[in-house]
């Protein structure tokens, strides 16, 4: 969970105990389970600043941070639409690994501030690129939506990776 501790909230508790998984649920369970995120982690904690930018506060964790960046690409959400996404939508923050009344959430100049790193070390392309990869080679395809339909769908096979394959 978050970065302080398990101990749930009564809301996470009464989430956790809901009887629907909706379509967001079942993807960010699916996204939480395939993406390789210590593999990602690995690629830009080099580049990652371990204090806040002025050596202030302690910066949130990397993970925290890279999961509220995949977040804000596969539902379109701006920095401050993705604020607001994590205050309001639980399977969202539960995702991040963020709990509601203990762990602090990212405020949208933390969350721009990060997604201008990625930029500024050409990070986004590879991100995207390692997910898409590892998600081919389980068989899947991420297919962007709105915050409504994101899905993981099942890929037919390329003809192109059978042809590389073939060709040495």
């Amino acid at each position: 969970m978050g970065a302080t501790g398990d101990q749930l909230s009564f809301a996470s508790l009464d989430y956790a105990a809901k009887k629907k998984l909706t379509k967001r649920d079942v993807f960010l369970a699916e996204m939480a389970a395939a993406v390789p995120w210590a593999g990602l982690e690995a690629v830009i904690e080099p580049h990652y600043p371990k204090m806040g930018p002025q050596g202030g506060r302690r910066a949130f964790p990397l993970s925290v941070m890279l999961r509220i960046y995949c977040l804000q690409q596969w539902y379109q959400l701006s920095d401050p639409g993705a604020e607001e996404a994590l205050y309001d939508i639980q399977s969202m923050r539960t995702f991040a690994g963020l709990e509601l009344g203990r762990d602090a959430i990212p405020d949208e100049t933390t969350i721009l501030n990060f997604r201008h790193l990625l930029e500024r070390h050409d990070l986004t392309k590879a991100i995207f690129a390692a997910v898409a990869e590892h998600l081919e080679r389980r068989g899947a395809l991420l297919r962007g939506g709105t915050i409504v339909d994101a899905t993981l769908i099942a890929a037919s096979p390329s003809t192109k990776n059978k042809e590389q394959k073939r060709d040495p």
